[in-house]
């Protein structure tokens, strides 16, 4: 059985869990709608993660993980909508978010092994923490320099949402931008 979860762009991991939600041909998709494919997706974002799973821990998603990644998806697709369209957020949009921060306590220890170094700790079930981590990566995002660059994709179908990293940049990706250019020419010379 092949597992989808939507496109990795290389996006921050808070707009990499929102376009699990994302189209195929303008219709929607769901990216995580079993354990398997929440397992998928932190698999393929696990090297940036503050507080990486194990594989066993990736092997232990338990349905309740499930419900905690779609909310917080939902949450973080619902704030950067608002962000870009410049309207204020649905106040359950940011109690989901803040919620999920909440959901794990974590803090710096500091090694001294070959060098120091500081580690981070927390006390919850490691996909609890994860998650969590990636609510604290929203907060970041969505109260930093980086909200002015959220935009979303217009290219047809998409729903994409991406950080404008370059000043030409307009869509998500380029195959959005040529669907683009594709659709304008057709507009103008069907007219």
């Amino acid at each position: 059985m092949t597992v989808t979860t939507g496109p990795v762009m290389g996006e921050p991991l808070p707009i990499e869990l929102a376009n699990a939600t994302y189209a195929i041909r303008g219709h929607p998709q769901d990216g995580l709608r079993t354990v398997e494919q929440l397992a998928f997706w932190l698999e393929q974002v696990r090297p940036r993660l503050p507080l990486p799973p194990s594989d066993a821990d990736l092997r232990d998603i338990g349905p309740q993980d499930l419900v905690m990644a779609r909310e917080l998806r939902d949450a973080i697709r619902t704030l950067a909508a608002a962000a870009v369209e410049r309207t204020p957020p649905p106040a359950a949009a940011l109690d989901s978010l803040n919620r999920c921060v909440r959901t794990a306590l974590s803090w710096r220890e500091l090694r001294w092994d070959d060098g120091t170094s500081a580690e981070p700790r927390n006390d919850a079930r490691p996909i609890t923490a994860t998650l969590s981590g990636i609510a604290e990566l929203a907060v970041d995002l969505f109260a930093g320099p980086a909200l002015a660059d959220l935009r979303a994709c217009h290219a047809p179908g998409c729903v994409l949402f991406f950080i404008k990293d370059h000043p030409r940049r307009a869509w998500c990706s380029p195959g959005c931008g040529n669907r683009a250019r594709a659709a304008r020419h057709y507009r103008r010379t069907k007219a």
